[in-house]
């Protein structure tokens, strides 16, 4: 029979065991640093997109046509020579280390205080190119790889695992990036987890939280795009309500496919050529993206967090075809290559989404509600985490009045894009675990005499999308769940490709 609970004895213990007590505040010492390290990344993301914004204001913006695509080749060739493991957009990464065939050779691939150091530099350099691009996947990766290295200082038979020190990271990257520590707990357990180690829950919560106190510390206690007021809902805008999620669940489900294809796709045409020639294929992709920026006016460069809160307000500037060219600059910004996120432009997309239904019906009462609750299905459709959408999008306007409506569409949406496109984090990351496998495997390639400067290829600066050249059929079906030859590999018997 169970026996009560002793709280004195506890107590006694719990003060008594003194190395527990060490290796909470060295967690929740590094959960600090892990925020404070996202809110140094947001201060340099935003510096770098205003000077990216004074460019573009200069001599009637035609210098873009330049800027963009030189930074953007400069940033895909230092990714791809110094630190591979940065590039997209820090999620996958993340979720590729949880899986419990990766030892720690094959982790550090993925995060590590160099990689949290590059993300943050190359990301920023990407707003300074104009790529329309987030922070907030990328984030994830960063507090990651700080508080990945908190292991360092806890002994082997800690009940603080590595699992539980990745997922506390990845969520406080969305709870500092989005001012949201709510939104990191649940991130954590849909997104990351799936479910949190009883013996650490409540450590791993307070540094998620504390983490996130360190962007409330510096930006205030205040949402991302302030308070939105808007009328109570009646059955009469059921019909526009629907068209919003029903209408973000189609075009999240088509760019989670069109992202899926476009990152691990190895027969594309397209591909083929991206990885025989990576820097021109960025270049061209870049000037693409600063024709789209100049045909909307520069409504497209950017995460769109201003187009947003224009939106909100009742202020919307943005063509009328935004939300397409949104859609296109996105994918695009993504296939290049440079460190960034799609969470912040798939927020633009969905309120973009919003609005053009609330302009179609006409209605001025419930535009707000309709752009929020586009956010929000968006956002789910992409990510399929509906819970972790429509809390981070509650948080962001504090919209706690419409908790019921942005569930509904995050849901509805979400469920739409299922039928359509697979998990996107939980393919990327499959796919790169493929990857680092397989090069851990290969033989040395021949000597090629004459390969061009962008086009080679070793283990510094290998690229998920090189497998494809490089990859042996038998190693193309790797699963999660790696059988014991394949741990025998990693861990390290098999000489590096």
């Amino acid at each position: 029979m169970q026996q009560e609970p002793d709280f004195f004895h506890n107590l006694n213990e719990e003060i008594r065991d003194g190395k527990r007590w060490l290796e909470r505040t060295v967690v929740l010492a590094y959960a600090a640093a892990a925020g404070l390290s996202v809110v140094a990344f947001t201060l340099l993301a935003d510096t770098a997109f205003g000077l990216f914004e004074r460019i573009y204001q200069w001599n009637g913006g035609w210098l873009v046509l330049l800027w963009m695509p030189a930074l953007t080749a400069a940033a895909v060739w230092v990714t791809r020579k110094w630190a591979p493991g940065a590039g997209g957009s820090g999620i996958p990464q993340v979720i590729a280390t949880l899986e419990p065939s990766v030892d720690a050779s094959l982790r550090k691939r993925f995060v590590s205080l160099w990689l949290s150091f590059s993300k943050i530099v190359l990301s920023s350099t990407g707003f300074l190119a104009g790529l329309s691009i987030g922070r907030e996947g990328p984030s994830v990766q960063v507090a990651a790889g700080v508080m990945h290295s908190a292991r360092r200082w806890l002994g082997p038979n800690s009940a603080i695992s590595t699992h539980a020190l990745l997922v506390a990271g990845g969520a406080a990257g969305i709870a500092a990036a989005f001012n949201a520590p709510l939104a990191g707990v649940v991130f954590a357990i849909e997104e990351l987890s799936r479910r949190l180690e009883s013996r650490s829950s409540g450590l791993i919560i307070a540094a998620i939280v504390l983490a996130g106190l360190m962007g409330v510390s510096v930006f205030g206690n205040l949402s991302y795009f302030g308070r939105i007021r808007v009328q109570e809902l009646s059955w009469n805008d059921l019909l526009p309500c629907l068209a919003v999620a029903l209408t973000c669940g189609v075009l999240g489900g088509l760019f989670a496919k069109l992202m899926t294809i476009s990152l691990t796709s190895s027969t594309e045409r397209l591909n083929k050529l991206k990885t025989r020639f990576p820097i021109r294929f960025a270049a061209t992709l870049a000037l693409l993206i600063a024709i789209i920026g100049l045909v909307t006016g520069g409504a497209t460069f950017g995460a769109g967090s201003e187009a947003v809160k224009h939106m909100l307000q009742g202020e919307a500037d943005v063509p009328e075809f935004y939300v397409t060219l949104k859609f296109i600059a996105t994918w695009l910004s993504a296939w290049v290559g440079v460190p960034g996120g799609i969470f912040a432009p798939s927020l633009s997309i969905g309120a973009g989404v919003g609005n053009n239904v609330a302009s179609i019906v006409g209605t001025t009462d419930i535009a707000p509600a309709l752009i929020a609750m586009g956010m929000a299905a968006f956002l789910a459709a992409v990510t399929q985490a509906p819970l972790t959408a429509f809390i981070i999008v509650m948080e962001m306007v504090d919209g706690h009045s419409l908790v019921l409506s942005l569930m509904a569409s995050a849901m509805i949406a979400s469920m739409i894009s299922r039928m359509i496109a697979r998990p996107l984090y939980e393919s990327l990351a499959l796919h790169l675990l493929n990857v680092a496998k397989a090069s851990m495997v290969l033989p040395d390639p021949p000597a090629q005499d004459q390969a061009e400067p962008d086009s080679q290829t070793d283990d510094s600066d290998f690229m998920p999308e090189d497998a494809a050249e490089v990859q042996p059929p038998q190693q193309r079906e790797l699963e999660f769940d790696a059988p014991p030859d394949a741990e025998a590999r990693d861990s390290g018997n098999t000489p590096r490709a």
